[in-house]
């Protein structure tokens, strides 16, 4: 695997080392083997980087001029899908990543989706008149303003990196905000390609900083602290944001939470096998790094052993090992740790009873791989069935018809994604409303789509990405009352 160049931080519409010129080794999932450096951002960057964002917001014109700015994101995007070839293997590098992610969700799609969110701005009405009222005794005309909430930090994980900092930035920047964006350490490039883009077509300074770093906590909890940042955007697990809740309490910054999940796939007595039980790939794409992918499948009793042998079929036969396939969509999980943590998870699930029907870890050979693995005999109280594992595994549970198909869905602290499978589409889109969850696609659906808010209920977290709903997370509402004539 190549070795690629080092990345600097981008601070105030400039690209420059860290302090003392700090690095650290950015590590290919597929070898576990450095493949280049990161810059290793210091609190003193990452304190440049806040001041810098408070000063474009404060200082400059960005908030308030809607055309110059909807104008320079236009020219990011166009730089970003000239970029694409260039970092396409970088991409791949960093996060485990096959050429068939990288070509759709990984790289190419996210980039092609923030012209939607572009253009959402240029549309969006930002001031609208609610008309007169005398109820306090002068007649009284209202304007209700939408104006952008300040200064956002954003940090983000390193499963979907590139779609994840996109989702963020572009719909800040658009609305009028200025970003620092921290993001996970593992995945410093899915990051700084946007710094470089930004750099190449000389965007206003300030308006959008990048802290890569090595420090996985303090870095995050700087930016979250910090007085100056008005918002906070966080995707990653919940028990890291309940932390940054708390962290933001004593400032009451604005929170948006995307968090982790637990969805329930809920396969019905008429559904038709195979072509139902497809669905159960899902949880291998991107060797399972996703947070909202189905990682329980709730099979009808009657047709459990049929469809757990289906399952076991297709997982035994799914191509993975070679990341250059665009034909493959299972790489490896993104670390060691990531690696260590399913492995984990793996023989918790035999300890606690649940019969391992296929799968497991690679032990031998290079990267980090998981073999695609289905447990059955699981119920749903047991850890594998309650806990994120966010590897590619699959939980098997049987059900006793729809209410009770409902009743183990809804039975998580979780309630992210899911879907429903059955041959009468109205009577899974029945199913579907009565699942507490953000999202959940019917049959071969996928509402997956700049246009498509996304978040979660319970401990999935807060607030909603993407769509208009998105748009809306970094604005503020003001009223205002003139005297009518």
């Amino acid at each position: 695997m190549s070795q690629f160049a080092d990345t600097l931080l981008y601070i105030d519409g400039v690209l420059r080392p860290a302090e003392n010129g700090r690095m650290y080794e950015n590590i290919a999932p597929t070898t576990g083997r450095s493949v280049g450096r990161a810059a290793d951002g210091s609190a003193a960057d990452m304190d440049e980087a806040i001041a810098a964002a408070r000063r474009a917001f404060d200082d400059s014109t960005w908030a308030h001029d809607l055309a110059a700015r909807v104008s320079w994101m236009d020219r990011l995007q166009a730089k970003l899908e000239e970029l694409i070839p260039a970092w396409r293997e970088r991409i791949a590098a960093e996060t485990g990543a096959t050429m068939g992610v990288i070509s759709s969700v990984g790289l190419a799609v996210p980039i092609e989706m923030m012209k939607w969110t572009i253009d959402l701005a240029r549309r969006y009405e930002f001031e609208r008149d609610i008309g007169v009222t005398a109820s306090m005794g002068v007649p009284s005309r209202r304007l209700v303003i939408k104006e952008a909430a300040g200064v956002v930090g954003a940090i983000t994980p390193w499963n979907m990196p590139v779609q994840i900092n996109l989702a963020k930035l572009t719909a800040a920047l658009a609305a009028g905000c200025t970003v620092v964006l921290k993001p996970a350490p593992d995945t410093p490039w899915a990051a700084i390609m946007i710094g470089e883009a930004a750099a190449a077509i000389g965007l206003p300074p300030g308006v959008l900083n990048v802290v890569t770093s090595s420090d996985k906590v303090s870095l995050g909890e700087q930016l979250v602290q910090d007085a100056r940042v008005d918002v906070i955007s966080f995707t990653g697990s919940t028990a890291v944001g309940k932390r940054i809740m708390e962290a933001a309490a004593p400032t009451l910054k604005r929170v948006f939470l995307e968090l982790g999940g637990k969805s329930a796939n809920i396969v019905l007595d008429d559904a038709r096998f195979p072509d139902a039980l497809y669905s159960a790939l899902a949880v291998c794409f991107h060797a399972g790094q996703g947070c909202s992918l189905p990682t329980r499948i709730l099979l009808p009793r009657s047709r459990y052993g049929e469809a757990v042998a289906i399952i076991q079929q297709m997982y035994e036969g799914l191509p993975f090992g070679d990341p250059t396939s665009v034909e493959q969509i299972l790489g490896p999980v993104a670390s060691k740790a990531q690696f260590e943590r399913v492995s984990g998870y793996i023989r918790l699930g035999q300890e606690e009873g649940a019969r391992l029907v296929t799968g497991g870890p690679v032990e031998t050979g290079e990267g980090y791989y998981i073999r695609p693995t289905l447990f059955a005999d699981v119920t749903n109280d047991m850890r594998i069935a309650q806990e994120e594992i966010f590897g590619p595994v699959l939980v098997a549970i049987p059900h006793d018809g729809d209410d009770d198909a409902v009743r183990i869905a809804n039975d998580s602290v979780y309630g992210l994604g899911g879907a429903v499978q059955s041959a009468d589409p109205q009577r899974a889109l029945a199913v579907a409303r009565r699942i507490r969850t953000g999202s959940l696609n019917v049959n071969n659906a996928n509402l997956f789509g700049a246009d498509a808010p996304f978040g979660g209920y319970k401990q999935s977290g807060i607030g909603r990405e993407m769509g208009v709903e998105g748009f809306e997370e970094y604005l503020e509402t003001k009223t205002i009352a003139v005297e009518a004539a």
